[in-house]
C-alpha cells in the first residue's frame, strides 16, 4: 500500500497573521505528530481542535485542507468506505455552499481513492478534472504534484502519455514553483529504469546526485539508489535497501530488481509476495467496505422505522388538517354564495329602481304630449264657431292620429315590457303566412312614414310560405323594427326583405336614416336606451324585439358592416 502524506495547501493561499501564533503552532504540531504515528485516538481530537481554530480564523482554505488530512488518514489505515463517504460529504458540502476555490480538493481526494480501490480510468478522470478547477481558480503552483500523481497511474499502460505529463508538470514548475523542477526529473528518470533505458537512467542519476549534492531533494531519491545499487550487481544488498527503506512501495521494485537481474525465481517469490500482499490489501478493503456498508444499513433501517413512526403521525396530521381546510372551504364558500345571492338580489333592487324612475319620468312624458295634442285639437274642433278649411281640419284629424298611435304604441311597449320579465313558456302554434304579414306591416307603416319615404317590401319566399310560431309576438317584433325605421329615417327608403334558408327564416329592416354607431351596437338592446333623447318613445322597441325573439329561439341583431344607416336582422328557426 502507498501511504498518503499530509495535505499542505497551497502555498501563499493561507493567512500569515496567524501562523506564528503559539496556539495555532501547538495545534499543527499535536496534529502532526498523530498523523506520523497513525495513533487515532489522539489524531481525531487534535484534528477537530485545529479546524476550529482555522474556522474562528476564518481561513477556509487551511480549514477544507484538514479536512482532505482526516481522509488521507483513514485511507492510510485502509479505512477506505469510511474515507469514500467523508470524500463524499466534502463535495457536496463544498458544492452546496459555492465554494468553488476550495472544489478541487475533493475530486483530489477521490482520485486517491479510486486509484488506491484499482479504478485507474475514474482516478485518472478525477485527477484531470482537478487540473482543470485548479487553472480556473489560478492555482498553477499547485498543479505539478497533480500531474505526478497521473504519472504514477498512467505509466505502466501509456509511458507516452506519462512523458507528456511530466513534460507539462515541468513547464508549469518552471514558471511557477521552480523548486519542484528537482523531483519532476527525478520521477523522469526512474520511468526509464522501468521501460528498460538504462543509458537515460544513469544520465538522469548523475544529475540527480549533483542535485542532491547542491542541497535538493526528492520524494523517490531512495528508489534512485535502490535501482542504481541493482545496476551495479549488489542485488542481494538492493534488494535489501527496498525492503528497509521503501516500504510497502518496494515489493514493486524487488520483483523488478530481480526479473532484470534474470533470477527468475526470486522474482517468482517476490511477484507472490506482492500478489498476496495485494489480495490482502484487497481483502482488508472488501472487509471495511462491507462494514461500513453493514453500518449504513443498521442505521438506515432504524431511520426507516423512525421515519415510518413520523410518517403515520404526519399522515394523521395531514388528515386532519384536511378535514380542516375542507370544513373552512365549506364554510367560506357557502359565506361567499350567500354574499353573492345578496349581492345579486341588491344589485336587482338598484336596477329595479332605476328602471322604475326611468319608466315614471319617460311614460311621463311620452304619454303627456300626445294626449296634450289630442285634447287641444278635440276642443279646436269642438268650437261651433269653427271656420277653418277643410284641410286644415283633416291636417288635425291627422295630428290626432298620429298622436293616439304614439300613445297605442307606448301602452303596446309597456305591455311588451311585462313580456320581457316573463318566465313562462311561449306557444307557438300560430300558422302564419310570412308574405302575407310582411305585406300587412309595410301597408300599416306606409300611412305614418315620411312622405320622402320609399317603404318597400323584397322577399325572396315563396307566395304559400308559412311559418309556425306565435303570430302575435312575430308581429310585435316587425312592428317595433319599422318603427325604429320610421322614427329615425327622414328621405330614402325603409326596405323590408326576407329569405329563407334549410333551418333558418332571416327578415332585414333596411333604412337610410341616421345609422347607430359601432360601439352602440349592442347597448341600443338595453331597455330605457336612446341615442336620441328628443324622439319619440321610451327606448323598449329594440330590447322588445330581442326579448320576444330569444323567447320564440331566434334572435335580432344590428348588421355593423352596413354604412347607409342601419339595417336589423331577425332570425328565427323554421
Amino acid at each position: 500500500m502507498t501511504c498518503l502524506l499530509l495535505c499542505l495547501g497551497l502555498s501563499g493561499y493561507a493567512k500569515d497573521d496567524y501562523q506564528q501564533d503559539a496556539e495555532y503552532l501547538a495545534l499543527r504540531d499535536s496534529m502532526h505528530h498523530a498523523f506520523n504515528d497513525s495513533d487515532s485516538a489522539k489524531f481525531f481530537p487534535a484534528l477537530k481542535e485545529l479546524e476550529n481554530y482555522l474556522l474562528k480564523q476564518g481561513d477556509l482554505h487551511a480549514y477544507y485542507t484538514q479536512r482532505c488530512n482526516e481522509i488521507v488518514f483513514l485511507m492510510n489505515q485502509q479505512r477506505i468506505f469510511e474515507a469514500y463517504k467523508l470524500a463524499r460529504e466534502l463535495s457536496r458540502e463544498l458544492r452546496e455552499k459555492k465554494i468553488d476555490k476550495e472544489m478541487y480538493m475533493a475530486y483530489n481526494m477521490l482520485g486517491h481513492i479510486n486509484r488506491y480501490c484499482g479504478n485507474k480510468e475514474e482516478a485518472k478522470k478525477n485527477w484531470y478534472d482537478v487540473i482543470s478547477m485548479m487553472a480556473q481558480e489560478g492555482y498553477y503552483s499547485s498543479m505539478p504534484p497533480i500531474y505526478m500523481n497521473i504519472v504514477n497511474v498512467a505509466l505502466d499502460d501509456d509511458p507516452e502519455e506519462a512523458d507528456s505529463l511530466l513534460d507539462m508538470a515541468k513547464r508549469i514548475a518552471e514558471k511557477y514553483s521552480p523548486d519542484r523542477v528537482f523531483d519532476i526529473e527525478t520521477r523522469r528518470t526512474l520511468s526509464y529504469y522501468y521501460r528498460g533505458d538504462i543509458e537515460r537512467f544513469l544520465e538522469g542519476y548523475k544529475v540527480y546526485k549533483e542535485g542532491e549534492a547542491k542541497g535538493q531533494s526528492s520524494v523517490h531519491g531512495r528508489e534512485m539508489d535502490v535501482f542504481y545499487t541493482a545496476y551495479q550487481g549488489h542485488i542481494d544488498e538492493a534488494v535489501k535497501m527496498a525492503r528497509e527503506e521503501l516500504g510497502d512501495e518496494g515489493r514493486d521494485a524487488i520483483t523488478m530488481i530481480y526479473e532484470k537481474a534474470g533470477r527468475w525465481k526470486e522474482a517468482f517469490e517476490a511477484l507472490k509476495e506482492q500478489t498476496a500482499s495485494s489480495d490482502s490489501i484487497d481483502n482488508v478493503v472488501l472487509s471495511n467496505s462491507m462494514m461500513g456498508i453493514r453500518d449504513e444499513m443498521t442505521i438506515y433501517e432504524a431511520e426507516r422505522k423512525a421515519d415510518k413512526s413520523r410518517l403515520y403521525l404526519l399522515s394523521a396530521i395531514i388528515a386532519l388538517l384536511m378535514l380542516l381546510i375542507a370544513a373552512l372551504i365549506y364554510i367560506v364558500q357557502s359565506r361567499r354564495r350567500h354574499l353573492k345571492q345578496l349581492k345579486k338580489a341588491y344589485n336587482h333592487a338598484l336596477e329595479s329602481d332605476k328602471m322604475k324612475t326611468a319608466f315614471i319620468q319617460n311614460v311621463s312624458h311620452e304619454v303627456r304630449t300626445p294626449l296634450n295634442i289630442i285634447s287641444g285639437f278635440a276642443q279646436v274642433i269642438a268650437d261651433p264657431e269653427l271656420t277653418d278649411s277643410v284641410e286644415e281640419r283633416q291636417h288635425m284629424a291627422s295630428m290626432m292620429q298620429k298622436s293616439a298611435l304614439q300613445v297605442t304604441t307606448l301602452i303596446d311597449e309597456i305591455i311588451g315590457l311585462s313580456l320581457i320579465e316573463t318566465t313562462e313558456l311561449t306557444h307557438k302554434d300560430d300558422e302564419v303566412n310570412v308574405n302575407e304579414l310582411l305585406q300587412e306591416t309595410v301597408k300599416e307603416h306606409k300611412i305614418h312614414a315620411n312622405k320622402n319615404i320609399r317603404l318597400q317590401l323584397d322577399s325572396a319566399l315563396p307566395e304559400d310560405f308559412s311559418l309556425k310560431t306565435n303570430i302575435n309576438m312575430f308581429r310585435r317584433i316587425l312592428n317595433a323594427l319599422m318603427e325604429n325605421a320610421t322614427k329615425y329615417t327622414t328621405e330614402g327608403y325603409i326596405t323590408l326583405k326576407a329569405s329563407a334558408s334549410e333551418d333558418t327564416l332571416s327578415i332585414t329592416v333596411e333604412d337610410t336614416g341616421c345609422g347607430v354607431p359601432e360601439k352602440e351596437a349592442e347597448r341600443i338592446f338595453d331597455r330605457f336606451v336612446k341615442l336620441d333623447s328628443f324622439k319619440e318613445g321610451i327606448g323598449l322597441g329594440l330590447p322588445l324585439s330581442r326579448k320576444l325573439a330569444e323567447q320564440l329561439g331566434g334572435n335580432v341583431v344590428l348588421d355593423t358592416t352596413y354604412k347607409e344607416g342601419a339595417r336589423f336582422i331577425l332570425t328565427l328557426p323554421i
